[in-house]
């Protein structure tokens, strides 16, 4: 069997490991940790851990030291452990990959555990061969929930002095590169009002009706952030969007509901945006809706709750990520995406980022979610390539 064979069947072996750990955003993923530790630790790759504050969640970040760097900037290849909750309808099961024709099924398959599979087979490779520059391994938790576990192990890359670099985000692109994303802002606001019989409404505080005019105001705001569109925008839609993702509230046809409570997002184009947007509804809450509410009862609330502020990934005319990765697969074209990832979070600290990796958005979050088997070759490949930019002569 030839190294590349062996390092193919070694990254579906991996990925069908690493698939059937239920690794759902908000749940523990530490056991798939300790298996993605142990495969560096074996190499003798230095790890280190941050954990959330229930220590069951955790990051995973790991070292291979080059001899002599020269002067080069190390690489960081990035991935998260989490993956969606499922749904009814597979055809398998969903946490056993599943291998038909020239796809791989399961959970996580592409989005995005098949790019950690790709680097875990590499690990080997890379440590054999006389790198010219460290390459860091950064597995993240929760990022599917407005990136809650990213930016705890940033923090402690800073205190260890790691604030320089090249990531590598293996997002699924179909290992094109992507330098650019809108911020996904998250939030819950929680109503508290007075129940009451729904036959003397004047003497309750329906938290139900509050939160209806609340969310009526978010609705008018999304159409002031259409009016802010930026000149030249690269985006579609070129504005910042916003949308009111739920509204649960109420017991009964004949109660006044007491409380509840609103799920909405925004994906802001710029984050000037995000505070005109949380400046305007937060005004609106506590000098319109707020006095209201205490009239009738003053222990009345509306509080709003920071679910996750995951900042943009901007554009930049000079990339060194983006030129590295172009040399290495000789593809100089550029795209932006609509959907959120960890890239702004890394580049906001100074470190020149891109979001590369295998397999397709289009069945990410899907019944079914599958990796074509070819993107991990071509996963493979890349790696490859860079081992080959980075190993000395």
């Amino acid at each position: 069997m030839s190294i590349e064979s062996n390092l193919y069947e070694k990254s579906i072996k991996i990925l069908t490991d690493l698939i059937s750990y239920k690794t759902v955003s908000g749940q523990d993923n530490s056991e798939l940790i300790n298996y993605c530790e142990k495969i560096l630790n074996e190499l003798s790759i230095e790890t280190f851990k941050v954990f959330d504050e229930d220590k069951k969640r955790v990051n995973l970040f790991g070292t291979l030291k080059a001899k002599k760097t020269n002067g080069k900037k190390p690489i960081i290849l990035s991935g998260h452990t989490d993956v969606v909750p499922v749904s009814k309808g597979w055809s398998s099961d969903p946490f056993t990959a599943t291998i038909k024709g020239d796809k791989l099924y399961g959970r996580g398959s592409c989005d995005m555990k098949g790019f950690i599979a790709c680097t875990l087979a590499f690990a080997p490779v890379f440590k054999e061969n006389n790198l010219d520059r460290d390459i860091h391994f950064c597995y993240t938790f929760d990022e599917e929930t407005a990136c809650i576990g990213a930016p705890l192990l940033i923090k402690e890359l800073k205190k260890r002095n790691i604030k320089d670099g090249i990531c590598i985000i293996g997002e699924p692109t179909n290992m094109r590169i992507i330098d650019a994303h809108k911020g996904c802002y998250e939030y819950t606001t929680y109503f508290e009002g007075l129940a009451g019989h729904s036959s003397a409404p004047h003497k309750g505080v329906s938290a139900v009706e509050f939160a209806a005019r609340y969310a009526s105001k978010l609705i008018e705001l999304r159409e002031e952030l259409k009016k802010r569109v930026p000149k030249n925008s690269i985006f579609d839609p070129p504005f910042s969007t916003l949308q009111v993702g739920g509204i649960f509230g109420g017991i009964a046809h004949n109660v006044i509901a007491d409380k509840c409570y609103i799920n909405w997002e925004t994906r802001p184009v710029v984050k000037e945006d995000g505070i005109f947007l949380n400046n305007e509804i937060d005004k609106f809450a506590n000098e319109i809706l707020l006095p209201e509410m205490k009239k009738v009862f003053s222990k009345s609330s509306i509080k709003k709750e920071i679910i996750g502020e995951v900042t943009g990934f901007d554009r930049v005319e000079k990339s060194e990520a983006c030129e590295l990765v172009s040399s290495l697969t000789g593809d100089n074209s550029r795209e932006v995406v609509s959907f959120g990832t960890e890239a702004g979070l890394f580049q906001e600290v100074g470190i020149s980022t891109v979001v590369c990796g295998p397999g397709s958005i289009e069945q990410a979050h899907k019944v079914d979610e599958f990796i074509e088997l070819n993107e991990l070759k071509k996963c493979l490949k890349f790696l490859n390539s860079l081992k080959d930019l980075s190993t000395l002569n």
